[in-house]
């Protein structure tokens, strides 16, 4: 369910941004696996409740990732997280997260953590798992808009996928606690990523439905 965009919109939005040959199960095309990621993550989003969802294209000409929003979705075209949270004020929200196209089971609840954490700080992330201090880089980043100026520089150069994302944002911000972190969570970027997709979790449809029958999936 969406809300009208105001000054206290929340809006929630999957960053397509397709990794350089990224794996895929033997078998399975490697765009139709990542649309099939891409669509799962689109569906968390979009099943938030009181948040509008969203989805940014890098590059800004990808007619099938449209293809797997809902009617009335915002499409944004920006090439950095940066440009990305300002285009989302720009359309009314009065904060924001990013979230990876490649978590397709990620629990709706661990966005929900990152926006209940705007309360008591600018921004909030949810690390990737398998490092202990941030460096496999983010699941998704919230922040309250518009940035404040130390977010805003810092994102022009790190994004989702920089593995070292929260050291780096967090010695950009001017105070400790800043950029708190939520539970961590898992990206499926290689095919030993696939044995973290648990069968008994609900969603991830479409991921579930290509590697049915697959070893790999379980």
């Amino acid at each position: 369910m969406t809300e009208a965009p105001g000054p206290t919109a929340r809006f929630a939005a999957v960053f397509a941004r397709p990794a350089p040959a990224r794996p895929a199960p033997p078998g399975i095309d490697p765009e139709e696996f990542r649309l099939a990621l891409l669509e799962d993550t689109y569906e968390v989003v979009a099943g938030l409740e009181l948040v509008t969802s969203a989805l940014v294209l890098d590059p800004p000409d990808q007619p099938d990732a449209e293809a797997v929003t809902w009617p009335g979705t915002p499409i944004l075209r920006e090439s950095s997280p940066a440009g990305a949270f300002a285009a989302l004020h720009a359309l009314g929200a009065g904060a924001a997260a990013l979230v990876a196209p490649d978590a397709p089971d990620l629990p709706p609840l661990l966005i929900g953590k990152l926006f209940r954490a705007l309360g008591s700080a600018p921004a909030a992330a949810c690390r990737a798992e398998g490092a202990d201090s941030g460096g496999h880089g983010l699941v998704a980043l919230a922040a309250r808009l518009p940035l404040p100026a130390w977010l805003a520089t810092a994102l022009l150069d790190v994004d989702l996928d920089t593995p070292d994302a929260l050291t780096r944002l967090r010695a950009a911000a001017p105070r400790p606690g800043s950029v708190p972190q939520g539970p961590a969570w898992h990206r499926l970027r290689t095919l030993d990523d696939l044995r973290l997709l648990d069968p008994g979790l609900e969603g991830w449809e479409n991921t579930r439905a290509l590697l049915e029958g697959h070893p790999l999936g379980r």
